[in-house]
Parts: structure tokens; sequence; C-alpha cells
């Protein structure tokens, strides 16, 4: 069974490393303690490997400026045992376009409210400095017609509000279905990023969604979301009880089972697959193997993925799960989103893969996908893999909220970190490098 953390030893830890972790004045709760989350002791023999040697995964976030998605390959080459691991955003991103332009075509004859030709859509837009949420924006954009390009790449910013479709980061578009044409129009997009800096902000989705109901009424037509918890917090604020389909991305459970409800369809970006790959890829450099043993190689216990669920990019060093379109079809294979991915669930044995101590953080305890998804999967795993995690909740407001909980590296054999800013990946290796 797995420790908890004495009290004295977590205070220790943030008195430790206030003066060095750039925060401000905000209170620090205690490592371990976002809820849900399982606090591990780490080991009680230190590492003697240099801590900027230990194996390191980035995962969820990929390092990478946030102005313009160039990958940070300081980051990724950080030492010969740092990796990403996350999910084909693109690929994701066209399903997800495709998902709703599928269900748009084939509901034709009901989807336009007010009749008045124009099939009305709002976006809601988790961080407008994430390349997963810029690569969600830009999908539905191409799928719908409504994309404006710039410089090769389709626009990516929220436009506010586009009653009259003269909003310049995006364009009125055009569909013909069944020999008619149809105007498209992105009616009002925004960043979910709350009054303390969070961004992805299911909150502030659901306030928004009142907001754009009130200036355009019976216009809206589609919504679709960046992701499940801000478009589930719309759908259970407006888009419900009106009857309008509704689109997010990542297969939250409770986004699942609302599809029986009436929302209209999700990406699972096989969060399974990504849990499993970002302890993995630690227990695998720990053990001193492969990086590929228990990936696309079996193991010893007979785990292995099939490459229709990942790839891998050598150059980016980087793991990506690929994404699966959840909707009315088939939504009851998709309805426990925690379920360990079959293929990869078998138990390694102690004698062979000793008991490692690995330190992970969320960068936000409040997210939903993260939470109450990402999070059980990797608990899951890291019984499977004997990986002893302590988890760490931030606020997903400020980096030094997390890396004031960092205080002594050197108890640990490896890291995994999820990022609350694409681009600060120093704030952690600083820290590695002491």
């Amino acid at each position: 069974m797995k420790k908890t953390l004495a009290l004295a030893l977590a205070l220790a830890m943030v008195l430790g490393l206030t003066a060095c972790g750039g925060g401000g004045g905000t209170s620090q709760p205690a490592a371990g303690s976002n809820p849900g989350a399982s606090a591990n002791q780490p080991s009680s023999t230190p590492s003697t490997v240099a801590n900027k040697d230990k194996p390191l995964v980035w995962f969820n976030r990929q390092p990478s400026n946030s102005s313009t998605g160039e990958l940070d390959m300081d980051a990724m080459s950080f030492n010969k045992d740092t990796y990403y691991v996350g999910f084909d955003a693109n690929q994701g991103a066209e399903l997800q376009g495709q998902m709703i332009l599928d269900y748009i075509t084939a509901n034709i004859d009901t989807i336009d409210r007010n009749g008045d030709g124009v099939i009305g859509y709002v976006l809601a837009i988790g961080d407008i400095g994430h390349n997963d949420s810029i690569a969600r924006t830009r999908g539905v954009r191409k799928a719908l017609d409504t994309a404006v390009e710039e410089g090769g790449a389709i626009k990516s910013d929220a436009v506010g509000t586009n009653a009259d479709g003269k909003a310049t980061a995006v364009k009125d578009g055009k569909l013909t279905i069944g020999g008619k044409e149809y105007t498209v129009r992105e009616l009002a997009s925004q960043e979910m990023k709350n009054s303390a800096g969070a961004t992805w902000d299911a909150a502030t989705a659901g306030n928004t969604i009142g907001t754009w109901v009130s200036t355009f009424g019976d216009q809206i037509d589609v919504v679709a979301s960046n992701n499940d918890g801000m478009g589930m917090a719309m759908f259970n604020a407006w888009s419900k009880e009106n009857n309008v389909p509704t689109f997010g991305y990542d297969a939250n459970s409770d986004a699942v089972a609302a599809i029986a409800e009436g929302y209209g369809g999700t990406i699972s970006q096989h969060a399974d697959v990504q849990a499993y790959l970002t302890l993995r890829v630690l227990r695998n450099a720990l053990d001193g193997v492969d990086i590929d043993t228990g990936i696309g190689t079996a193991d010893d216990a007979g785990n292995v993925l099939s490459d229709d669920v990942y790839k891998y990019v050598d150059s980016e060093r980087s793991y990506y799960a690929l994404n699966v379109a959840v909707t009315a079809d088939n939504y009851t294979d998709f309805l426990d989103a925690t379920v360990p991915y079959a293929p990869v669930s078998n138990q390694l044995s102690q004698d062979t893969h000793p008991t490692k101590s690995v330190w992970l953080n969320i960068y936000n305890a409040a997210d939903n996908f993260l939470s109450a998804t990402y999070q059980p999967l990797l608990q899951n795993y890291d019984d499977i893999l004997n990986l002893n995690v302590e988890y760490i909740g931030g606020d997903g407001q400020t980096e030094a909220n997390i890396t004031n909980r960092l205080g002594n590296p050197s108890q640990y054999d490896a890291f995994a970190i999820n990022m609350v800013k694409t681009d600060n990946s120093a704030s952690y290796t600083a820290l590695l490098n002491q």
C-alpha cells in the first residue's frame, strides 16, 4: 500500500524552496494534496545519479514557443533520457473538424435553428498559446471552410464577436449539402481564461455561453470547444436544454455519457495509451533497456502497443498517441476513460523491475481531463510498472506553485513534468541542474 507523505516532510519541502521558486504571495498546498491524488513516500535512499542525468518526460504540454509553436529542442534534449509524451494534435484536430462537419451534413434539415441559411457556431478556445489548442481551432475552421490563412498557416486567433461576418481571423464559409449552399459563420470565439490567469477554464466557458446567447440567440446552431471540460460547462449551462449540438475533445467520462443526452461528440486522444507511455518511457530508462521495450517491442510480461494507436517521431524525441472520434455510433465503448489499455496492463516483476521513485506534477489539479482521466490512469499504471509516484497538483496559474514543491530532487529517480505554459521548461530544468 502506498504511504502518505508526512506533513512535516511536505512542509519542509515547501519552505526549503520558497526562495528559489520565483513565486509570489500565493500560499502553497502540501505536496500531493490535490483531490484524488496519491502522495507516495519517495525512496529513503537518495539516488546517486546526478539530477541533471535522471530520466525526464515532458507530457501533455510540449516544450515550445507559445507564439510560433516551434519546439524547444533544448528542453527536448535536456539529457539522453528526455522525451515528450502527448498525442497527434493535428490528426485529432482534423478528426474533430470532420466530426462536426459530418454532424451538420447528416442533420442539415434541422441544424439551422432560425432558418436564415447561416449555420452559426461559437468556439471555446482553451489557450491561445498552446499548440494543441491552436491545432483544434484550426481543425474546426478548416473543416467548416471558415479558415483564413496567413503565412501559410490557418489563423487561430480568437475573434471576440463576429455578428456581421467581417472578422479578419475568419471568413464566412460555404458548404454545399444536398445541392443547396449554406453559409457557415463563426459568430464568436474566446480564450477561456479566468481572472486568476488559468486557461482552459470550464467555469469561464459556462458563463461565456450565457453572454453569447444573449447576443446571438437562435443564431447559434453549433457549439464547439477545444476540450470537454469547457464543452460540458456550456452544454450543461445552455445547449443541452436547447438541443444545440456541442462538440468537445478528450473523451472525458462525463462527456461520453452525455452523448446519450445530446452532446454531439468528442475525440478520444487515447489517454490510456498516453498515460502508459508517460511512465513506460521512464521505466525503460531506469531499467537501462531499449526505449522501445513494452512499446513497439513486447516486454517480458507481454506488454506491447500496436502501431495504430501511437507513433514515435525521432527528430522530436516524442511519442504521440493517435485519436479516435467518439460519437453516438460508438460512445458506449468509451464510457469509462480510466480503464488501462488491455494490451499494456500486465504486471512487471519486482525481481527484474525493482521499485523506483518518480516525481510527477499535474499543471492544474482542477483540470477535468488531467485530474479525472489522466491521473487515475497514471495511478493504475504506476502499480503495474513498479513506480512509486508522488503526484503534485498545481493551480494552473504559475510554475512556482509547482516548482516550490520540488524541494529535493535527489530523493527521486526520475521526473514527469506537465508545465503550466509551454515556454517555461527552464523553470524545471534549472532545479535539476543545481
